[in-house]
C-alpha cells in the first residue's frame, strides 16, 4: 500500500464552475497506482466541489441559477463583514461538498462518461483556491 499527496491551485475569475478533472487525472497518473482511492479536499469555506456533467454547459448554468435562488445576495444575513456575497457563499458551500472520494480502477479515475470534477466558486471576485489531493492504493 502506498500513498501520495499534492496541493492543486485553481485560479478563479469569480463566481462559477471550474473543471479540474485533468489535474486529477495527471495526479493519479503520476502516482502510478492500479487500484486505490483519491480524496479531493477544498481548503475553503466559500467554495466547494462537485462531480457533475461536463458535456452540456446548460447544466452548470441551471445549477448556478438554482443556487442563486437558494442563497441570494441581499438577504438579511448577520454575517456581512466580507461583503454581500460572503454569507451566500458559505450557505452554498454548506449545501454542496468540500470533499470528494473517487475510486481508481485500472490506474484511472472511475468517473462516468459525462462526469467531471468542478470547483464551484461562490464569491464574485477572483480567488486562488487550494485543493488538497491524497491518493492511497497499490
Amino acid at each position: 500500500m502506498r500513498q501520495m499527496t499534492r496541493l492543486l491551485k485553481i485560479e478563479t475569475g469569480g463566481r462559477g464552475f471550474y473543471e479540474f478533472t485533468s489535474g486529477l487525472t495527471d495526479f493519479v497518473r503520476s502516482a502510478r497506482m492500479g487500484e486505490g482511492l483519491l480524496t479531493v479536499f477544498c481548503r475553503h469555506t466559500s467554495a466547494s466541489l462537485l462531480i457533475q456533467e461536463n458535456a452540456d454547459p446548460s447544466v452548470l448554468r441551471d445549477l448556478e441559477n438554482v443556487f442563486a435562488r437558494l442563497a441570494p445576495e441581499g438577504a438579511d444575513y448577520a454575517h456581512d463583514t466580507e461583503g454581500p456575497d460572503d454569507m451566500p457563499a458559505h450557505i452554498r458551500a454548506a449545501l454542496t461538498q468540500t470533499q470528494l472520494s473517487i475510486p481508481i480502477i485500472g490506474g484511472a479515475l472511475a468517473l462516468g462518461a459525462w462526469q467531471g470534477a468542478f470547483l464551484f466558486e461562490h464569491r464574485r471576485r477572483p480567488h486562488r483556491r487550494e485543493i488538497a489531493l491524497h491518493v492511497i492504493g497499490e
